[in-house]
């Protein structure tokens, strides 16, 4: 499957995003892929089973995501994909949120902050680099990574949960934005829990059943291929792609 070339991946170092780094540099594209320190980007990236580099980026910062994104066009000669995917999960709020969940009152407002910055800020601030260039080298996509909407209102999953929430709102405005232009924006989703660094170790509720991140791999792998030109503003379900893609024809 061909599929565009010059892919930037926030928060690839591990989880949903390497996953999706790993499958997108398999199937030939040249993939930039970010993390908070750039030493550790720059290491996974060797790990990746084709054309990778790594570079820093907090998403929160507005001169990190700037030089960041200059890093990435240049090194690519260019960004035919974005995939706005670091996010921080609750963990950092709740350690033991899955077994003991705490209500929103108890939430310290900084932890309620950095989630937010990160989650929606985050893929606000990234994608406002990034847009403006696609619409004037005359087009490109965008993915914004997102997540059940049974855990945006779930108990005790403030503010996971509502920050996950926004940037799916933020999805639908920006692809509202941008309909009848050459820039397409697509949300992507696992469908359940995944096995990575946000899923704590130890109990966990029963019949919890935990996907893989490779899940993520054949529908990001689509959504950067010809197949998928001029899909814009649509909701994939990883666990569920096979059968939107039949329904589609």
């Amino acid at each position: 499957m061909t599929v565009a070339t010059r892919i930037l991946v926030t928060g690839g170092t591990s989880g949903l995003g390497r996953a999706m780094a790993a499958a997108l540099a398999a199937n030939g594209a040249t993939v930039a892929l970010t993390g908070r320190s750039g030493e550790h980007a720059a290491a996974v990236a060797e790990t990746l089973p084709g054309a990778a580099f790594g570079l820093a980026l907090d998403v929160r910062d507005e001169a990190s995501v700037t030089a960041a994104v200059d890093a990435a066009w240049t090194r690519l000669g260019g960004i035919d994909l974005l995939v706005n995917n670091a996010g921080l999960g609750m963990r950092t709020v709740n350690p033991a949120f899955l077994t003991e969940p705490q209500p929103f009152w108890l939430v310290p407002p900084d932890g309620f902050r950095a989630v937010v910055d990160t989650n929606l800020t985050g893929y606000f601030l990234v994608a406002r680099a990034v847009v403006p260039r696609l619409l004037a080298a005359g087009g490109g996509r965008v993915v914004n990574i997102s997540v059940s909407e049974s855990t945006m209102t779930r108990a005790g999953f403030a503010p996971y949960g509502p920050s996950r929430a926004g940037s799916e709102a933020l999805s639908r405005v920006m692809a509202a934005d941008l309909r009848d232009t050459p820039v397409t924006v697509n949300v992507l989703l696992p469908g359940g829990p995944t096995a990575t660094g946000m899923v704590p170790p130890g109990p966990r509720p029963a019949g919890m059943r935990l996907l893989e991140p490779e899940i993520m791999g054949a529908p990001i792998v689509w959504l950067a291929s010809e197949a998928a030109t001029g899909v814009h503003d649509q909701r994939i379900v990883a666990s569920e792609f096979g059968a939107w893609l039949a329904a589609r024809g």
